[in-house]
């Protein structure tokens, strides 16, 4: 456990508490929102529009904490917008306040990732990076166990109580932001001309980064494309005849296995490559796509969810390790951001897709192909050469 340095402690305990604030709102999110008037419509431009504003942050905000030389502001601040906006929701209902609290949540996100992320990758060494980031994933998913858990056992004994569980999920979003005053720079040299970066200045970066980064991130985004929201999932579990706790229990059963197996994967994917990790990870997404696909038994989807949560351990942190180890240490937070924006933006047109196919053709031809497309982008990434440190 040399490798899990206090400031990796540090910063995982931060995740952790954050999640628990945002993922015990997370299933009643939807229902919240639409008993304060908002439709279904609305929902989901409220959604994208959100996910849209943590996106394009996360590369501006990435670059610019690389050309100011500082982390540890940026990841205070991005914790504390995130969690002073989940009591907002439940003061302010008017659907343009609640629009203002939703987008703070994610700005706040786009701010601190970057910048969190290069943290750890300063903390670790380029042969300890899957161990360092799987054990931040392990903590982060670890919320998202708690944090569901907690919000089914308050509305047993308070059916209906949304607003007052806005207001209980800042008690660890406080706990996460007092953490975080525990974390201290590092002597990182600021570059020249900070006042010059515009918002969306982090795209330059694909001009002048490394050809093994671009080789790699065209594979990652091309996935993303058919790599739609787990809600997805759900309802497809939900379709199949789960009713809406066993549909929660799922999710949380998935996380759970997430959250188990980050660490370990991250240690074995040191050992045998980053990249024989994330492709062994996606081989494992293409089965479970395939097994939603063609799956109606309700005990065969905890199988399905195992799966789905292993594919989660071996790709997720997986994927910013292998990031940080071909980029220019300089430019870590850079690299990451610009990934996390474009990922983010690839996000929302994999679900708009998603939601198309599946109302023209149904649930199987979704799920067929994003499983098929998914070994395409195997076979792309066995053929390339990448490797695992620059």
């Amino acid at each position: 456990m040399k490798a899990i340095t206090r400031t990796v402690w540090i910063l995982s305990l931060v995740s952790l508490f954050t999640d628990t604030a945002s993922e015990m709102l997370y299933p009643i999110m939807p229902i919240y929102l639409k008993s304060i008037g908002f439709s279904i419509i609305l929902i989901g431009v409220l959604e994208g529009f959100a996910e849209a504003t943590a996106g394009l942050s996360k590369g501006y905000f990435g670059k610019l904490s690389d050309h100011s030389g500082k982390r540890v502001p940026f990841v205070q601040l991005g914790y504390a917008l995130s969690s002073l906006s989940k009591p907002l929701m439940a003061i302010f209902v008017a659907p343009l306040w609640v629009f203002f609290a939703r987008t703070i949540d994610r700005l706040g996100k786009g701010i601190r990732t970057g910048a969190r992320d290069a943290i750890l990758s300063d903390e670790a060494t380029p042969e300890t990076k899957g161990k360092v980031f799987g054990f931040h994933r392990s903590m982060d998913t670890l919320g998202a166990v708690i944090g569901p858990a907690l919000a089914l056992l308050y509305l047993q004994f308070h059916p209906e109580d949304y607003k007052t569980l806005f207001v209980i999920a800042l008690a660890p979003g406080l706990l996460a932001v007092l953490s975080s005053f525990l974390l201290k720079d590092k002597n990182v040299p600021a570059k020249e001309s900070v006042k010059k970066i515009s918002f969306f200045s982090f795209l330059s970066y694909w001009k002048t980064s490394p050809t093994t980064y671009r080789k790699l991130v065209i594979g990652l985004l091309l996935f993303t494309l058919f790599n739609s929201s787990d809600i997805f999932l759900l309802l497809k579990a939900k379709q199949s005849g789960l009713d809406d706790a066993s549909v929660i229990g799922v999710y949380i059963f998935y996380n759970l296995v997430y959250a188990i197996f980050a660490f370990p994967l991250g240690i074995l994917a040191d050992k045998i490559g980053l990249k024989r990790m994330f492709i062994f990870g996606l081989v494992i997404f293409a089965v479970v796509y395939f097994g939603m696909a063609h799956c109606e038994n309700k005990t065969i989807f905890y199988g399905i969810f195992l799966l789905y949560g292993i594919y989660a351990a071996a790709t997720e942190g997986i994927s910013k390790a292998w990031i940080s180890n071909i980029s220019d240490k300089k430019d870590t937070a850079t690299a990451i951001g610009a990934f996390s924006a474009l990922q983010s933006i690839c996000t929302m047109f994999a679900s708009a897709l998603a939601g198309v196919i599946w109302f023209q053709f149904g649930a199987m031809v979704t799920f067929t192909l994003s499983a098929f497309m998914t070994l395409l982008v195997v076979s792309y990434l066995l053929l390339i050469k990448i490797k695992d440190i620059k």
